[in-house]
């Protein structure tokens, strides 16, 4: 009996201790050749219920750039003098590694009128850490992004490696955030694997419908190398592109006040 007791205490306090191991996800669609937008079955209507999203679904001819930027590989200032010269806003997912490591750019990018989103501040599987872990990772990235470039608010996460599951939904959302997963994505990420701007280029334009988020990392020379042409060419084809900002006006306001 008293045995039996103790054991009852120590699962008790791990209960307390630990975080709740939970299923987890992976971010995944079926890509869309055909200008269609991915079906992403059953993962739909888990983020909606949460107020995520993966894409524009109005119809219009918009896409959105965003960028993962886990470290930098010295393409970054590339990217941001493309979008400068081509008046394109983007949305930058950092962690804190690249934060400690290139706060100058960080400045940059907000100097320019871009968004800085919110990946984590050691790329953890948040699927695998308790809540109060979740939440410091999240409020690191937030505080030291705000110390240096004077963002006041951080409205957009996406989890790293795109793992998540219900309750990760739930907690950002309580958190004060929204998951930005995407729609548009590539093989890019290895550095030691580029094969070539037209690569990058072809994978985007391949995958492109109207209201895609299109995902880049900012560690591949490709994509650094492609983003001119990219965007010249999506412009040739009558899209424009909008921030993650406008995305949310979007989906809090109705049709007929955001078409104005």
């Amino acid at each position: 009996m008293k045995k039996a007791m103790i054991v009852f205490i120590i699962m008790a306090l791990l209960s307390v201790i630990s975080p709740t191991v939970m299923h987890a996800e992976g971010w995944g669609y079926k890509k869309s050749n055909n200008g269609d937008t991915p079906d992403v079955g059953r993962y739909g209507p888990m983020l909606e219920k949460q107020d995520g999203f993966y894409v524009d679904d109005s119809g219009d001819k918009v896409v959105y750039l965003t960028f993962d930027n886990g470290y930098e590989q010295g393409y970054t200032g590339q990217v941001l003098d493309v979008l400068k010269e081509k008046n394109v806003p983007a949305t930058f997912f950092v962690t804190g590694h690249y934060i400690e490591s290139a706060p100058d750019l960080l400045k940059r990018m907000v100097d320019e009128g871009h968004v800085i989103g919110n990946h984590s501040w050691s790329h953890p599987d948040f699927t695998q850490v308790s809540k109060q872990k979740m939440k410091k990772e999240l409020d690191r990235v937030h505080n030291s992004v705000k110390k240096i470039t004077g963002q006041e608010t951080m409205t957009f996460v996406r989890p790293p490696r795109g793992t998540f599951n219900e309750q990760t939904l739930k907690w950002a959302k309580e958190f004060g955030y929204t998951h930005a997963f995407w729609s548009v994505a590539f093989k890019d990420w290895e550095t030691n694997n580029q094969k070539g701007w037209e690569y990058a280029y072809r994978s985007v334009i391949d995958q492109v419908h109207p209201g895609a988020v299109i995902l880049l990392h900012s560690v591949s020379q490709d994509n650094a190398e492609a983003l001119d042409q990219l965007i010249d060419e999506l412009r040739k084809r009558g899209y424009h592109f909008g921030s993650l900002n406008d995305l949310m006006v979007k989906k809090l306001l109705p049709y007929p006040i955001w078409s104005l």
